[in-house]
């Protein structure tokens, strides 16, 4: 089958009407279109950083804040100010475009504005007719312009295109994430990133973030839009549909994590499918930690049993941890962890709180090994002990 169409939607900065826009979405994957959704209030530099790091075919804005004229067009003017000006824009706003702004921004070099009451199978179809055509190979091309055109060939091909190695001689550590639907894990990421950028202001971060998708039919890949810090030029980000495939990667996961180990990053984050029971994803040494990150509401403690990724993560991040049975999950799956008589490390997190200590904890695991991991290991005996001392005292009173 052909390649799916690849488009990025958003709204701009300082509008935060998204009904419209999910509706489209919506419509879009239903007729077999991948959706790479950024979400709301963004930023002109954020909307065309996304749309060449995802190699998408065209951006739909949905703006109802007025100001559209200048800002669909400083889209344009900036994605040909870096050499993509192959990627095209289109959008609409209910009944905040006019007709004569219609005129002015095409003039600017918008592809199509969609007015109040355009049927959505009209969208629909001028998408897949202007779209779907092959790509034009780029005059010039900056580094995110090239790696992304390259992780196209290679999902498109499903993993079959030999990569070319780079003369790039340091190899990124590789994480993978995995987990339930829910538990945090992108939020998760996000926090992390910022720690990776603050730590070294050279350091450069790649993301390879998966959506479920069914052969032949569009998705979702919705990652972006609750990314903050990683909007920045030194993470690359690209957004995977699995096409079909089960397990919570895509059949091209591999290939493209291999050309992102000889390109310039120090680290790469997989994250996959919210998964079930049944999934691991990391197989053949894909990465060098996997972190499988969970909510405290996963049932009963025999759930805990039947969980197979409990078996094989370096690190259990027990997320959520201020809700109200974190406590007793934290210790269930402590006990879970005691039977596989490896060294896991369990670390619990409350991802969306600024600054969480939880957080700093998982990043000491992840960027320093034994050194941190002992440190992290004493500090925990320590708060382990004055909990007993205190629980001893207690009955003692």
């Amino acid at each position: 089958m052909p390649a799916p169409i690849r488009i990025l939607t958003a709204v701009p900065i300082c509008d935060g009407h998204d009904s419209a826009i999910n509706t489209i979405n919506l419509e879009f994957i239903r007729h077999g279109i991948e959706v790479v959704y950024l979400g709301f209030h963004r930023y002109v530099s954020d909307i065309v950083r996304a749309a060449i790091q995802e190699d998408v075919a065209a951006i739909g804005i949905s703006s109802y804040n007025g100001g559209h004229i200048e800002f669909f067009a400083d889209v344009v003017r900036h994605l040909k100010k870096l050499g993509a000006s192959d990627i095209k824009v289109f959008g609409g706003g209910g009944g905040t475009i006019t007709h004569d702004d219609a005129r002015e921004m095409k003039r600017k070099g918008v592809d199509q504005i969609f007015f109040a009451g355009t049927p959505l199978t009209e969208m629909v179809a001028y998408v897949k007719k202007h779209y779907a055509k092959p790509r034009k190979a780029r005059a010039k091309s900056n580094v995110d312009l090239t790696l992304a055109r390259q992780l196209t060939e290679i999902e498109d091909a499903k993993g079959k295109v030999k990569n070319s190695k780079s003369k790039n001689s340091k190899r990124p550590k590789v994480i993978g994430f995995t987990g339930p639907g829910g538990a945090g894990k992108t939020t998760l990421i996000d926090e992390l990133v910022l720690r990776f950028l603050k730590q070294d202001r050279q350091s450069r971060v790649a993301i390879l973030s998966h959506d479920p998708s069914v052969v032949g039919e569009g998705a979702l890949l919705g990652d972006r839009a609750t990314m903050i810090n990683s909007q920045d030029d030194r993470v690359f980000m690209r957004s995977m549909a699995t096409r079909g495939q089960a397990g919570g990667l895509s059949p091209a996961t591999e290939s493209c994590l291999q050309l992102l180990a000889h390109s310039d990053f120090d680290y790469v984050i997989i994250e996959t499918v919210g998964t079930g029971q049944e999934a691991m994803p990391f197989r053949n040494q894909l990465v060098d930690q996997t972190v499988l990150v969970m909510n405290p509401d996963y049932g009963a403690r025999l759930q805990l049993q039947k969980i197979v990724m409990l078996d094989v993560a370096d690190i259990v991040v027990v997320n959520k941890t201020d809700l109200d049975r974190a406590k007793a999950a934290l210790s269930e799956i402590e006990h879970r962890l005691t039977q596989n008589k490896r060294d896991q490390q369990i670390v619990a997190t409350v991802a969306k709180r600024h600054r969480d200590a939880g957080v700093d904890e998982l990043f000491e695991l992840i960027t320093n090994s034994k050194s941190s991991v002992a440190a992290v290991s004493d500090r925990r005996n320590r708060k382990n002990r004055r909990s007993e001392t205190a629980a001893t005292s207690r009955k003692k009173s």
